[in-house]
């Protein structure tokens, strides 16, 4: 039976609700069968005081160690990559271009990973050094362990009034473990069903010590995890990972295939000699010289030479190696000191495909990136075309060389290895009145990157010319010819960041409600990145400058909140924030809060909040990048968009350009509104459900210019040499343009308009006991988007359900409705949970870079699927998307479990998407961000659990 997706929250709001409904009306007294216990208070996320409810005025969503386990999955950032909240933006291991490789992050109501920000035990945590697009810092959550997290809290409201900066579109509050006694040895193991991806995780945990009888608790916890790769080979049977769109009215992409975009050159699985000025063009076979006989013109031009991408990756190959260690010791008259150390290390590789190709007609330079300098073209060869004497060249004219140069590692490879470090001690105790909150930090993030796959066109073209012992383009080569050619380099990038906090809680009077209590206190924090370019990238020896960013940064604060029961079913928050920074000024930001409750089982609530982020030190401190987005056509060169037009240089149409980006010194904070209203639904012990408004206006924001729409940007240009030229006719002749190619445009980062997202987001949670039959539960959490508008230029693009703005980090499109249901059942030894993540269908068109018609929509990625064709209408919708996952576990006795998992139980396939670039490359059709989990295939695996 075919389920139609667009029907199912529906589906779920009607079953979930009868399911309620039955219940409030079979059973009206079972609401008011409540125990007589001393409720425990804690501290929400989002609030310095402690509290008995735990629905607060914001919207907090918590998943336990135990939903964790029962998700299936072994990575934090699986897990929080499937929160109905999170949305554009988010970054994942799928995108191999990420500036941020390696690193994922979470972007809470579409806002980016850099307007979420993500806590561990309450605290803040140095951020990933490479910065998603070279700007936005976030925390790097495929870093921390699974099986160290007591849970998790997701706050979904502004929080700058309590956190500071970057809290505007929530918090992520991570929560590890506080204590442990005895021990536990856990153990997992899965391989997905369409090879590739094998994980094995092992985590062991000791403790000693209660707090209650010993006064003090240690333990300790390793978990060792690796995934292995999972290659783009491994699925190219698929629609979605097959680079011939030709059958779909385009282009055949595959790698050594001649078409309309490379004019039929291109390198392939033979090197060739082409004569460009010879009779009849590409057309005539006596213009073409294979080095390798296993390749020929007839056999090329039909595509029998293509060569097989065996080396890029769907998901990159990660090792993970976590220790953490925790002290817990009760210091007498209700004081306690608490201190955990930890470090979180992660390995990755990842590359840009296939080994680089000879540059056939010239090699116009790299452009050099050095701090304290401008930008510049360097290391220029010119023509690279071979006069007719060369030795190998058997054709009697100049011709141009074409092939993969051999002996390289795949494309712009990167082994990163990022260490993540953090020492803090927590001092709570009472004071005179107070409950006293104090704490120290020392956090360091790490990352090592060793290159490879790079190469020194200079000494590549010095080395194929030289007139003893020349490089072999067939192979075969020296270990100092390939050193000198693709050297093997590395790099170092570290971002610290230490704090000191201090608050008190102290009861002020007694409402009518109950106890008005007062929170105040004092922060201080200190980051320090320091994450240059590796030096051969800097320079432009192996390529074009590298992302380099170097701040400091001091941040002192004072904030305070007020808790008022003014009634028993009214209470009051308000809470307040001043910030100091060194690097702009200072901000200042309020929230006041309500949450009332007209009868037992309703209550309503709401907020008002303003927000901030402070400028980072990749938009003013000393910083440098290169970034790419989207495709034009040449001014100049390809100015009617027309590869095909007479005296249009093909290679200068539909192509995705480069920019530089450049720091602004006087950028101010970007500033936040937010609101929120919502109501809690209980009518029984066993239901209950909530329904959240939001509304989060962000002005003032931050953007490279080149984004924004209207911009018109300054193109620095290459030297000229001679070029393939379109003739009018279909064919080329190779000839000097009247400008050279473009090397760069430029963009700086302005203050610029601001984006105003609105939605609802429900959670409906349903528990009932069933006797003999064991016990069943049911939680939904539904998040639709009613709005998402970017305003820029005194211009309003609606976004809600498009592919805007595409710009952003991955291109991951912007979704109007995701949901998660969790259905689970258990009986004695026995529990089977399933759980269903849906992403609603969107549209690919993106108004933000003015891409509003279908035939347009491959213009958004930059992606030649259907090079000089209007793009076929069916590729204007990205289809809505849904993986079901299982999960069963078994207890034996009191000390063993055993555990099995089916993820994507139904072998659900990605929708195709040409409107993303957030993947391998142009060979894949997905969104990686989405829809992972199609491109993982099903994936089976099991575990067990044992403890004593």
């Amino acid at each position: 039976m075919k389920l139609r997706m667009k029907s199912m929250p529906l589906a779920i709001l009607q079953v979930v609700a009868s399911g309620a409904l039955t219940m409030a009306v079979s059973q009206p007294a079972f609401a008011q069968q409540k125990e007589e216990v001393v409720p425990q208070r804690v501290v929400i996320t989002g609030s310095l005081i402690s509290r008995a409810d735990k629905e607060t005025a914001s919207p907090v969503q918590v998943l336990t160690a135990e939903d964790i386990a029962k998700s299936g999955y072994t990575s934090v950032a699986e897990v929080l990559s499937n929160l109905s909240a999170n949305g554009q933006g988010a970054l994942g291991s799928g995108f191999s271009g990420a500036f941020a490789n390696g690193g994922a992050g979470v972007s809470l109501r579409g806002l980016t990973v850099g307007l979420t920000l993500v806590l561990i035990d309450g605290h803040r945590m140095a951020p990933y050094p490479l910065s998603d697009d070279a700007q936005r810092q976030f925390v790097d959550v495929s870093a921390i362990p699974f099986d160290a997290i007591d849970h998790i809290e997701v706050l979904k409201d502004g929080a700058s009034s309590v956190y500071g900066s970057d809290a505007i579109a929530g918090v992520i509050n991570i929560i590890l473990k506080k204590s442990f006694n005895g021990t536990s040895i856990k153990t997992d193991a899965g391989t997905s069903q369409h090879g590739g991806g094998t994980t094995y995780k092992t985590a062991i945990t000791h403790g000693f010590g209660d707090l209650a009888t010993d006064g003090y608790n240690v333990f300790g916890s390793l978990e060792l995890r690796h995934a292995e790769a999972i290659k783009l080979s491994q699925r190219d049977n698929q629609i979605w990972a097959n680079g011939n769109w030709s059958d779909r009215g385009g282009m055949n992409l595959t790698r050594g295939v001649p078409n309309a975009q490379n004019s039929r050159l291109v390198a392939t699985s033979s090197p060739f000699f082409y004569n460009p000025a010879g009779t009849g063009g590409v057309n005539n076979p006596a213009n073409f010289q294979f080095l390798d006989p296993s390749c020929n013109y007839n056999k090329y031009m039909a595509g029998g030479c293509a060569v097989r991408d065996t080396v890029s990756f769907l998901q990159p190959e990660t090792k993970n190696v976590n220790a953490l260690v925790g002290f817990t010791k009760n210091l007498g008259d209700d004081w306690k000191l608490a201190v955990k150390a930890s470090v979180f290390q992660r390995e990755s590789e990842n590359n840009r495909g296939v080994p680089a190709t000879f540059s056939p007609t010239s090699f116009t330079g790299n452009t050099s990136l050095v701090p304290g300098q401008n930008p510049k073209i360097v290391n220029v060869y010119g023509s690279t075309v071979f006069p007719a004497t060369y030795p190998l060249n058997q054709l009697g004219a100049p011709a141009r060389l074409y092939g993969y140069i051999p002996g390289l590692d795949p494309s712009n490879t990167q082994r990163n290895k990022a260490t993540s470090s953090r020492l803090v001690a927590d001092l709570n105790g009472s004071w005179n009145g107070w409950d006293i909150g104090a704490a120290l930090g020392y956090t360091r993030v790490k990352t090592s990157i060793d290159y490879s796959g790079y190469v020194n066109r200079i000494a590549l073209y010095q080395a194929l010319t030289r007139s003893t012992s020349p490089f072999s383009p067939l192979g075969g080569n020296s270990a100092a010819d390939m050193a000198a050619i693709s050297p093997h380099f590395n790099n170092e990038a570290t971002d610290t960041l230490s704090f000191a906090d201090v608050h008190g809680v102290h009861e002020v009077m007694e409402l009518p409600g109950g106890t008005m209590n007062f929170a105040a206190g004092l922060s201080y924090t200190h980051k320090n990145l320091n994450a240059p370019s590796a030096d051969l990238l800097a320079q432009g020896t192996v390529g074009n400058g590298g992302a380099y960013v170097f701040g400091k940064e001091t941040n002192t604060a004072a904030y305070a909140q007020l808790s008022a029961p003014v009634l028993k079913n009214l209470e009051l928050e308000a809470s307040a924030r001043y910030d100091h920074y060194d690097t702009y000024g200072h901000s200042f930001t309020p929230k006041a809060g309500f949450k009332y409750k007209p009868v037992d089982m309703l209550s309503l609530r709401g907020t008002y909040s303003r927000g901030f982020r402070a400028p980072n030190a990749a938009e003013n401190g000393i910083a440098g990048s290169f970034f790419s987005f989207h495709s034009i056509n040449d001014p100049i060169l390809c100015k009617d968009g027309n590869p095909k037009t007479a005296g249009n240089v093909p290679a200068a149409c539909n192509f995705t350009p480069a920019f530089v980006q450049q720091t602004t010194k006087d950028l101010s904070p970007e500033k936040s509104k937010s609101y929120t209203f919502g109501a809690i639904f209980e009518p029984t012990r066993n239901f209950s459900t909530t329904f959240d408004y939001y509304r989060i206006e962000v002005n003032n924001q931050i953007n490279t210019a080149a984004g924004l729409p209207g911009f018109v940007p300054s193109y620095v240009r290459n030297a000229i040499f001679p070029v393939d030229i379109a003739d009018g006719k279909g064919g080329t002749y190779q000839g000097t343009p009247s400008v050279g190619t473009i090397a760069y445009g430029t963009s700086g980062y302005v203050n610029s308009g601001g984006t105003t997202t609105s939605g609802i987001e429900l959670d409906f949670l349903y528990k009932q006991k069933l006797g003999d039959l064991g016990n069943i539960k049911a939680d939904l959490t539904f998040n639709h988007m009613i709005s998402y508008v970017l305003s820029s230029n005194g211009i309003d693009y609606e976004l809600a359900g498009t592919h805007g703005p595409s710009v952003i980090s991955g291109d991951t499109g912007n979704p109007k409705n995701r949901a998660q249901l969790t259905l689970g059942w258990d009986k004695g030894p026995l529990a089977v949970t399933t759980t269903f993540n849906w992403v609603g269908s969107f549209s690919a068109l993106d108004p933000s870079v003015d891409v509003t018609e279908c035939k347009d929509v491959a213009s958004v990625s930059g992606r030649a699927y259907f090079y000089g064709k209007d793009t076929p209408a069916g590729y204007c919708h990205v289809p809505s998307f849904m993986s079901t996952d299982l999960n069963v576990t078994y207890k034996i006795g009191k000390n063993w479990m055993i555990k099995g998992s089916i993820l994507n139980l139904f072998d659900r396939k990605p929708p195709i998407d040409v409107a993303t670039y957030g993947n391998a490359n142009n060979l894949t059709s997905y969104n990686a961000t989405l829809h992972q989990a199609g491109a993982v295939g099903r994936f089976f695996s099991l575990g067990a659990n044992y403890t004593f």
